[in-house]
């Protein structure tokens, strides 16, 4: 299924080449940045910006309009009425939005969209982290549901196929 994922006021491009690496492997269709400007970096080594759209907006009344229609945003950030990843059930048309490094969501970001999505861990992790864990998990999750089989011939959920 499509997804997108994208850091609202990224404080360094580092992290955005390695979001967009994540994101590529991934199978995301697109990457976005709200608020900040993307350079490309040493951490983008599969130069994924030539194969998954880059979009950046200066701001979310731009991102609302230049993302894709009927896509369902979700917060991956720590917070109350957040869902732990492990029970989290991703929508089928995802946009995920990561805050910035030293900061939280916008207050927009979080008066708009309502579904929230936090990694258990003891600290805060690093966005381009927490981005790639939320995107395994996604594919994870959906190879569970499709029977894909392991390496030693049984499904993901350990029955045999």
């Amino acid at each position: 299924m499509p997804f997108a994922i994208g850091i609202e006021h990224t404080k360094t491009e580092t992290n955005v080449g390695t979001l967009m690496r994540s994101a590529f492997n991934f199978g995301a269709s697109l990457v976005f940045t709200v608020g900040r400007r993307y350079r490309r970096q040493s951490s983008d080594t599969v130069a994924a910006f030539k194969h998954i759209p880059l979009l950046h907006f200066a701001d979310w009344d731009e991102a609302r309009r230049g993302l894709p229609m009927d896509w369902q945003p979700v917060i991956v950030e720590l917070g109350e009425g957040a869902q732990s990843l492990p029970t989290f059930c991703h929508p089928k048309r995802a946009v995920y939005v990561l805050g910035p490094e030293d900061g939280s969501v916008s207050q927009i970001v979080q008066a708009r969209y309502r579904t929230r999505v936090v990694i258990p861990s003891r600290y805060c992790l690093n966005v381009a982290a927490a981005g790639s864990i939320v995107m395994y998990d996604r594919i994870a999750k959906e190879e569970v549901a499709a029977g894909v089989a392991l390496a030693d011939g049984r499904a993901a959920d350990g029955r045999a196929l």
